[in-house]
């Protein structure tokens, strides 16, 4: 059965339990509190995703002496588009299983600007679906990439640096190439001064900018450049 997933994400606080669960597994106890509703709040919007189809619950025994924990997992692997306009609406699902990467030609250029009369605007319709066909394929693959990528990212983070809020702060950074120290903090339910300290401890391995407005950011062109290659880093401000 298809999730009815824009059911789903039209509530903030399942997203915010969607957000933390992309970065690590969670228990229930710990995913309630990341959220600002209480726990008997949080157990109904994970049971609405459970029957959804979107996540998975398990139980797990610690590492330690403790009683065994329930955990949850997002149990979906999928892309959504949407377009919604006074002439169109329509959205579509795409599996990110089985993306080989590839280059992919677009054409737009054939297109006409403004065709004549309903026989040709149909036709350029058509092809434009054809066209549009090859942009989405390519969008399937390229987040089929980004997913393996960072999951690797956080596999390989947590191996060799091991600090989990420094993982959260550089997953949401990646995803969403820059965030305030405040955003920062009510995501991760810490002090504004706890988030610069992990952000301090983060930039002597990844290359990081604290501006002084507040904001934080991924330095990009030192990234790409080579960087540090996973070594310290003394950091950056502006």
């Amino acid at each position: 059965m298809e999730p009815d997933v824009f059911y789903i994400l039209g509530n903030k606080v399942r997203r915010d339990l969607l957000s933390h669960l992309t970065c690590t597994e969670c228990y229930f106890s710990l995913l309630s509190s990341r959220v600002t509703v209480s726990s008997t709040a949080v157990a109904k919007h994970l049971k609405i995703m459970e029957r959804e189809g979107i996540l998975q619950s398990y139980e797990k025994e610690e590492r330690f002496i403790g009683p065994t924990k329930k955990y949850y997992r997002i149990s979906i692997a999928k892309s959504y588009v949407l377009t919604l306009t006074p002439d169109m609406f329509w959205y579509k699902g795409f599996n990110l299983d089985g993306a080989e990467l590839k280059d992919f030609h677009v054409n737009l250029s054939s297109l006409k600007e403004n065709p004549q009369g309903l026989s040709e605007m149909l036709s350029e319709f058509l092809k434009a679906n054809r066209e549009l066909g090859k942009i989405l394929e390519a969008f399937r693959v390229v987040e089929a990439y980004r997913n393996k990528l960072i999951r690797m990212i956080k596999d390989e983070y947590l191996k060799t640096i091991g600090d989990m809020t420094q993982l959260a702060i550089l997953h949401y950074l990646l995803l969403n190439g820059e965030a305030t120290i405040e955003e920062l903090s009510d995501r991760l339910n810490l002090k504004e001064r706890e988030v610069r300290e992990k952000i301090e401890e983060m930039s002597r391995f990844i290359p990081v900018k604290m501006i002084n407005d507040g904001r934080v950011l991924l330095d990009e062109a030192k990234i790409i450049e080579g960087g540090n290659n996973g070594e310290e880093n003394p950091g950056e401000g502006e």
